[in-house]
C-alpha cells in the first residue's frame, strides 16, 4: 500500500520548476496557464528569482503548489497510490492530484488562501517556533498556561512539535520550554501565526471561495490534517480544508493512521520534507521522492 503525499510551504528553492518546464511542453503550457490566472510572472520568479522573493506568501504557496503537481503529473499517477495526503498547502495539490477538485480551482485557492493569510498576518503581529525534544502533551500544558494566544499548529513527527500564536505568547512560551528542557525553541522565518486562531479572518475569507467550488468524490482517499483520518466524503473534504487554516496539521498523528491503514511506502511529490518526517516516525516505512 502506497500514500502519495504534497509538501507546504518551506520546500520552495531557487529556480524551481525550469527544468521541468523545458523538458515537457505540455508543463510549460501548465505554469503558463498559472500565470494567467494569478495575473502576474510565477514562472520568472519560480526560474529567476531570489529566494527572498520565494518567501513572499503570495509567490511560495502558487509556487509550491505548482511545482509539486507538475513533478506528480510527470512522473506518476494517482491510480499508483492507495491514498493521498499533504502538509498544510499540500493538501490542496492533493486533493487536485486525486481528481477532487479541478486545477484551476485549486490554483485560485491557492491563491486566495495566500492573499487572506497575508491580510491576517498585517493584523497581528504573530510568528511560529520549532519546538524540539520535548513530548506534545507537556509542549500542550505550556502553551495552555500561556495568557496570551500560543497553540500547538504542527504535529511534524515524534519529537518536534511548532507553536504559533502572538510575538509575545511565543517568546513566553519559549521561554519556559526551555527551561523544560527542551533540546531546541526557535522562532521561524514566516509571516504569521499559520493553523492558530489568528488566522480565523483569512479561514472566514477562504471558506466564502471553498463553498462556491465543486468538489468531486476522489479517486483514492485522502487523509485530511484536520482529523488524521482518511475520506472520501466531499462535504466532509469542504469542512476540513476550511477549517485548516486556524487548526493544528495533524501530521504525526497521520502518519500512525498510515501505519494503521496498511501503508508501507510514502512518496512525495517535489520535496524532501515530509519523507524526513516518516523517517523519524517509522524507519521501516519505505520512501521516495519523485
Amino acid at each position: 500500500m502506497r500514500a502519495i503525499v504534497f509538501p507546504g510551504q518551506g520546500a520552495q528553492f531557487e529556480g524551481m520548476g525550469k527544468e521541468l518546464c523545458d523538458a515537457n511542453p505540455e508543463t510549460k503550457k501548465h505554469f503558463e496557464f498559472a500565470n494567467d490566472v494569478l495575473g502576474f510572472d510565477l514562472m520568472n520568479i519560480m526560474f529567476n528569482g531570489t529566494s527572498e522573493e520565494l518567501r513572499q506568501t503570495k509567490v511560495t504557496q502558487p509556487a509550491i503548489f505548482l511545482y509539486s503537481l507538475a513533478k506528480f503529473f510527470s512522473t506518476t499517477n494517482v491510480e499508483n497510490g492507495d491514498f493521498v495526503a499533504g502538509h498544510s498547502l499540500g493538501e490542496f495539490s492533493a486533493l487536485v492530484a486525486n481528481g477532487c477538485i479541478s486545477f484551476k480551482d485549486g490554483l485560485l485557492l491557492v491563491k486566495e488562501r495566500a492573499l487572506a493569510m497575508q491580510d491576517a498576518c498585517d493584523m497581528v503581529d504573530g510568528t511560529m517556533a520549532a519546538i524540539l525534544g520535548l513530548e506534545n502533551q507537556l509542549i500542550e500544558e505550556v502553551c495552555g498556561s500561556i495568557d496570551e494566544v500560543v497553540v500547538p499548529a504542527n504535529y511534524n513527527c515524534p519529537g518536534q512539535l511548532v507553536i504559533s500564536g502572538s510575538e509575545a505568547g511565543i517568546d513566553k512560551a519559549i521561554e519556559v520550554l526551555k527551561e523544560k528542557g527542551a533540546r531546541r525553541a526557535l522562532k521561524l522565518p514566516v509571516g504569521g501565526a499559520f493553523h492558530s486562531p489568528l488566522m480565523l479572518p483569512a479561514q472566514e475569507r477562504l471558506a466564502s471561495a471553498i463553498e462556491k467550488i465543486e468538489i468531486n468524490v476522489p479517486k483514492v482517499p485522502i487523509v485530511q490534517n484536520v482529523t488524521a483520518k482518511a475520506t472520501s466524503d466531499p462535504e466532509e473534504i469542504r469542512k476540513n480544508i476550511i477549517l485548516q487554516l486556524s487548526s493544528p496539521v495533524k501530521w504525526e498523528q497521520s502518519m500512525s493512521e498510515f501505519v494503521n491503514l496498511g501503508i508501507t511506502k510514502h512518496v512525495e511529490c517535489g520535496a524532501k520534507v515530509l519523507t524526513g518526517f516518516i523517517r523519524k516516525f517509522d524507519r521501516a516505512i519505505e520512501t521516495e521522492i519523485l
